[in-house]
């Protein structure tokens, strides 16, 4: 999936140009509720869908059930709409593959298939493919996702600099759903054109701009013992807003990565190995899959912390994060296994 595909559907279906069949599948929701959304407000107007509108879920009907239901013909309008959420949970769908041979033509039947893949060789997604629109939504990487940012927010008449989205990216994930909540925020109380900075970032999002867990993760890569201790000080005081098992992601992908890049750096040095310069910033975001403002600082962590120390953090993560989860824990709270987690990191 390409955000180009994703405006391309939805520009048709702006223009009230109807598929008789759309199938929304893949592991990042966004974009699926986003379609699925337009398709339900666009379609028909408000006095037309109290009888040719409607909306269930896969765990309640079988798919004889949603052929009935499609084959119907609208009344006192042009098309009616079937919207089908968590299709995923309909018992054998591939049977649907006799009505997606012949889809009424007055009917707009969407399926949203998330977190499951569907065979694109069988006849019964050929059949989606070639009689109506098959869109993939993938999980965007986590270095694409500032740009994401940027992108979304021009779309909305926004600007943004690059640090404030870093950190928002950092602080967030990957989630685009969240994302835009998070942006949702800024845009109400910002005017359009506004350019957003990491001020407002922690003005109307509630994301420290000093102590956060983008600055944290450029304190533990220094080795700078004071600064993790002020960050850790912070959100060991303010756990609602750094839950500890929001931190350990964003640590374990950091320390696993700089596993990965001295994994890289010994395999090129090995007779025959493939070529990796440790010092190309450009080289190791593409080879860690980091943004390229982040690239320098994994070069710099890498020579604070050796193969066998990094292999040991990751180890320690893992405990901490079960520990989080109340296993082995019956009584320590977050903010004190935060204090401790990055004791241990450091010591």
């Amino acid at each position: 999936m390409s955000v180009a595909e994703f405006q391309k559907v939805a520009a048709d279906i702006g223009r009230k140009k109807f598929a008789p069949l759309y199938f929304l599948t893949g592991d990042e929701p966004y974009y699926i509720d986003q379609l699925s959304d337009l398709i339900e407000n666009s379609v028909l107007i408000p006095d037309e869908r109290a009888f040719n509108q409607s909306v269930v879920y896969g765990a309640d009907v079988t798919v004889p059930d949603l052929i009935s239901m499609a084959r119907r013909y609208p009344a006192f309008a042009a098309y009616q709409v079937v919207i089908v959420r968590e299709a995923q949970q309909i018992d054998n769908i591939e049977t649907l593959v006799k009505y997606a041979e012949n889809p009424v033509p007055t009917t707009v039947l969407v399926l949203c298939y998330k977190y499951q893949k569907l065979d694109k060789r069988t006849t019964f997604a050929k059949h989606l493919q070639s009689k109506g629109v098959f869109f993939e939504s993938k999980k965007l990487y986590e270095d694409k996702i500032p740009d994401w940012i940027t992108a979304y927010m021009k779309e909305k008449g926004y600007r943004i600099d690059q640090k404030a989205a870093l950190l928002l990216a950092e602080y967030t994930g990957n989630e685009l759903g969240n994302l835009s909540h998070e942006i949702q925020k800024l845009m109400i109380n910002l005017p359009p054109e506004t350019l957003v900075t990491s001020d407002h970032i922690a003005a109307y999002t509630g994301i420290s701009k000093e102590f956060n867990v983008f600055e944290l993760q450029k304190a533990l890569g220094e080795r700078n013992v004071f600064r993790v201790n002020q960050v850790a000080f912070y959100m060991a005081a303010n756990p609602k807003e750094n839950p500890i098992l929001k931190i350990i992601p964003v640590l374990f992908s950091f320390f696993s990565k700089l596993l990965l890049y001295h994994a890289l750096v010994a395999e090129s040095r090995r007779p025959g190995g493939a070529p990796f310069d440790g010092q190309n910033t450009a080289q190791v975001a593409k080879a860690l899959g980091v943004h390229p403002f982040f690239a320098s600082d994994y070069v710099k962590a890498a020579k604070n912390y050796s193969f066998a120390r990094l292999s040991g953090i990751v180890s320690q993560l893992r405990i901490y994060d079960m520990r989080a989860k109340g296993v082995d824990n019956d009584s320590t709270e977050d903010s004190e296994l935060i204090r401790e987690m990055l004791y241990r990191i450091m010591h």
